[in-house]
């Protein structure tokens, strides 16, 4: 708490001389790091059902990776938590843009769920963004990868969903975090 309170000093600090369009900009940024290493029980705090705006979840939770909008008018704004966070966050909004639920997708039940056949939107919004993505040109394979809490010994690890050159689920794979799950 203490290193959160001096780095809002420091902006303070240094938003004293900015006009008025770059003191908005620069709080905006601050506030967007600060949403970004939030506790979870903080960024979620308060969310009512049938209450809460999608303006007050932006507000509180920052911006979300992706919005994605649906033939009905509801709405699912995905906040991964990463990139080393093992969680990631999908809010449901209905049409009226009230909140709904909020859902954390990264679970043993949605990983399994990830079968060969399904195409790279499909994963991207059962899991949404993966941690990280890699491309082997020579295999002719593009590798996602999550990190996630997988409990047991080794607490956490990566999910990898592998796809060929049509963007689709050849396999799934899992392999040891960095720092060997322990953290």
């Amino acid at each position: 708490m203490k290193r959160i309170m001096l780095a809002a000093l420091c902006a303070a600090s240094l938003l004293t001389g900015c006009d008025q369009q770059q003191s908005d900009a620069a709080m905006n940024k601050l506030k967007s790091i600060f949403n970004a290493v939030k506790p979870d029980a903080l960024l979620l705090q308060d969310l009512k059902p049938g209450v809460t705006t999608e303006a007050q979840i932006r507000d509180q939770m920052g911006e979300p990776d992706t919005t994605r909008t649906f033939t009905d008018g509801s709405k699912r704004l995905e906040y991964p938590r990463g990139p080393a966070g093992t969680t990631t966050y999908m809010v449901d909004l209905d049409a009226n843009g009230r909140f709904v639920a909020v859902t954390q997708v990264l679970t043993a039940q949605n990983i399994a769920k990830v079968r060969p056949g399904m195409s790279m939107d499909e994963v991207r919004r059962l899991l949404g963004k993966p941690t990280t993505v890699a491309e082997y040109p020579l295999k002719q394979e593009r590798v996602w990868s999550w990190h996630w809490e997988e409990g047991g010994v080794t607490r956490d690890a990566m999910f990898n969903a592998h796809f060929g050159p049509d963007g689709i689920v050849t396999t799934t794979s899992r392999s040891e975090a960095e720092g060997g799950g322990r953290h």
